[in-house]
């Protein structure tokens, strides 16, 4: 028997799927209010900060998600080339299968948000240094200096948030997969 979602889950996956689709500024509290069914009382109670804490709040779960993603995609190689490779060729599968992904792009809501909202821009900083402290320290484990790891690993991050952009624009996986097949280049010693 499936659990039933809690009304706060709820909230935060419509904001989600909100944003995802019209973007933070687009997206109103009483969208978030039509699309998840909650009553305003529950939302304010769950988020009293409102919609503003409810973006925070998809932040931080999309960077779960992303951290468990990558986990999982670099430990399926013990090379580190096709580790990568393998990480980022997935990733453009998920933009084949529907044209985008199923779930908030980070870098979407932070170039929307980063001059305006200084608690959505502390969490996608904080997400952004998480997934590149993964990626270097995948690259140390490979033997790279941590200077090198930390600068490869901003480069590896920087070029999947533009490749995601270029693949929702294209709907398509496209821009990744290129990727993917430089990264033999980026990461040779």
């Amino acid at each position: 028997m499936k659990k039933k979602e809690s009304t706060k889950d709820v909230i935060l996956e419509s904001a989600s799927n909100l944003f995802k689709l019209q973007g933070y500024h687009g997206t109103g509290v009483s969208q978030i209010i039509e699309k998840s069914g909650a009553p305003k009382g529950s939302l304010y109670y769950h988020f009293p900060k409102g919609k503003e804490e409810i973006a925070t709040e998809a932040v931080n779960l999309m960077k779960h998600h992303v951290v468990d993603l990558v986990l999982k995609d670099l430990s399926k190689k013990d090379n580190l080339v096709e580790a990568f490779q393998y990480h980022v060729n997935r990733l453009a599968s998920l933009f084949d299968k529907n044209g985008i992904m199923d779930c908030l792009h980070m870098g979407v809501i932070a170039s929307e948000t980063a001059m305006t909202h200084e608690s959505i821009r502390i969490a996608c900083d904080a997400a952004y240094k998480d997934w590149q402290s993964l990626y270097a320290g995948k690259l140390e484990e490979f033997g790279f200096e941590s200077e090198k790891a930390k600068e490869l690993s901003i480069t590896i991050n920087a070029m999947i948030e533009g490749a995601c952009i270029l693949s929702m624009t294209s709907k398509s996986g496209y821009p990744l997969r290129c990727i993917a097949r430089q990264l033999p280049m980026l990461l040779a010693e």
